[in-house]
């Protein structure tokens, strides 16, 4: 379980195939305090340490992560936004994340503001029921909050810090992003279709 606050970013160092599997090597300021067997989110992407070696560690990635997520295009250089599982008695300054990327979205506009950046993102339509105006979404491991909510498109906005501390600096109009929707509104829209359009008591 995460938070969509994010630690600090790493730099991929390597990349290495095997069979359908992505080994990513990874080298971060982070390193240190990792272990192996450790969960850790990549873009939002909740992925299992299998090595530390310095201040470089890997990670892999199975096919169907890499066909759900942005992870099959990361190339050595690519800077990806970090984030340890939440423990026990740390403060929730996002929202529940779970690192189970549901789809991805892709940047159709980019505004420099007065202090703020502006972000406009298309997605699927068949995830349309899940994105509210005001709600909670997680962007490439960025917890935000959506406005300007249309039909398979929304709006979020990013502040300086944000801005300097995640990727969203290299974000631009075509890119590809990681989304995870609200997992209470998964669970809500869950429950309604299995009940028939009546919420379970």
């Amino acid at each position: 379980m995460f938070t969509g606050i994010i630690e600090t970013m790493a730099t991929i160092a390597g990349v290495d195939r095997e069979g359908t599997n992505v080994h990513f090597h990874m080298d971060s300021a982070l390193t240190p305090e990792l272990s192996v067997d450790q969960s850790l989110a990549h873009n939002g992407v909740c992925l299992t340490v299998v090595a530390v070696e310095g201040n470089r560690y890997t990670v892999t990635a199975v096919e169907e992560t890499l066909k759900k997520t942005n992870l099959g295009s990361w190339t050595p250089g690519y800077k990806v936004n970090l984030e340890r599982a939440l423990q026990l008695g740390d403060r929730l300054d996002g929202h529940f994340v779970q690192g189970h990327v549901d789809a991805t979205a892709t940047c159709i506009e980019k505004q420099t503001l007065e202090g703020s950046w502006l972000y406009r993102f298309r997605f699927p339509a068949g995830f349309a029921a899940l994105v509210i105006e005001k709600g909670s979404i997680c962007i490439n491991g960025v917890s935000l909050t959506v406005f300007n909510v249309g039909a398979d498109e929304f709006t979020v906005t990013i502040i300086p810090y944000t801005y300097n501390h995640t990727n969203f600096h290299a974000l631009e109009e075509g890119h590809v992003v990681n989304i995870e929707f609200d997992a209470l509104g998964k669970y809500i829209l869950r429950n309604i279709e299995v009940s028939g359009g009546i919420v379970a008591q």
